[in-house]
């Protein structure tokens, strides 16, 4: 089997304001959208099945970021090439040829690890497996960029603002959320903060008013705590701390053709307010009383 070509271009953009002013860093792993024709040709799935993992314009609607003073890197690289919120370590033997079963990780088995084997509703990507050469060519490739690149500016952000605050952005089927409720309705928007452990109570607090004040409907760890990027990032004892939004694709996008509906620029624009509230959170003339630890 031969190794897939190298992607044909960088696996991630990085918009940087024309001055930062906050320590807050906002991301978007899943949006990626570019994929490789090598991916395409030996999947089994046609170019809008493969989508359906992909949290599709979630770097369009949170491109606000620079001009409210804060970064915004968003992969290029597509989620069913790479899931950039999955450790480097997380293979998955039954998709990548010569890896050793692993002690048990629910992501793995269910074939959602760092090289996935399957979309949404359990679809399997792949006729057959690939090589651990085209796996860690792939990590190499993606990964390790991008999360030099995340690692870097949340660096940047402690150093210069005191603290850093990662906005992890994501979306979610609303078929996720359907027996969850949130006064009664499905809620808008889930935030993840691995139960209190990716980030200080009361900047998630904090968020989470932002959003309640934008007229939607909020919901904490269920059906999503965060996974990776949360996990990884997330030290509020060291001032760096990180929360998952997760964000009702019916909101803005028609599932089934993904693509934006008629409501899309009208969220986009509630975001922007939430976001610019999110921004003050981590202004090092305005520092955030920090709870002790």
């Amino acid at each position: 089997m031969q190794d897939a070509p190298p992607m044909p271009h960088a696996p991630y953009t990085l918009a940087v304001p024309a001055e930062r002013t906050t320590g807050v860093v906002f991301a978007s792993p899943h949006s990626g959208r570019d994929y490789p024709w090598e991916l395409l040709r030996r999947s089994m799935l046609d170019e809008r099945a493969i989508r359906s993992s992909e949290d599709a314009f979630v770097d369009s609607l949170f491109e606000a970021a620079p001009a409210l003073g804060a970064p915004l890197l968003a992969a290029r690289a597509p989620r069913a090439y790479v899931d950039l919120n999955r450790g480097a370590d997380e293979l998955d033997p039954g998709v990548v040829e010569g890896v050793r079963h692993v002690v048990h990780n629910p992501r793995i088995s269910s074939g959602l690890g760092v090289i996935p084997r399957v979309v949404a509703n359990g679809r399997a990507i792949y006729r057959g497996k690939i090589s651990l050469a085209e796996a860690r060519g792939r990590l190499a490739e993606v990964w390790v960029p991008y999360h030099a690149t995340l690692q870097r500016l949340l660096t940047e952000a402690r150093r210069d603002a005191g603290l850093a605050i990662l906005v992890d952005c994501h979306s979610m089927p609303h078929e996720a959320i359907d027996s969850i409720t949130c006064g009664g309705r499905t809620p808008d928007v889930v935030l993840g903060d691995r139960f209190g452990a990716a980030a200080a109570p009361e900047i998630v607090e904090r968020i989470e008013a932002a959003f309640v004040a934008a007229g939607l409907r909020v919901a904490r760890n269920a059906p999503f705590a965060g996974a990776y990027i949360t996990q990884h990032y997330g030290r509020p004892s060291r001032g760096q701390h990180a929360v998952q939004i997760e964000i009702d694709r019916a909101l803005y996008m028609d599932e089934r053709e993904i693509r934006p509906h008629s409501g899309f620029a009208e969220l986009r624009a509630t975001l922007t307010a939430v976001m610019s509230e999110i921004v003050a959170l981590a202004r090092p003339a305005e520092p955030l009383p920090m709870a002790a630890e």
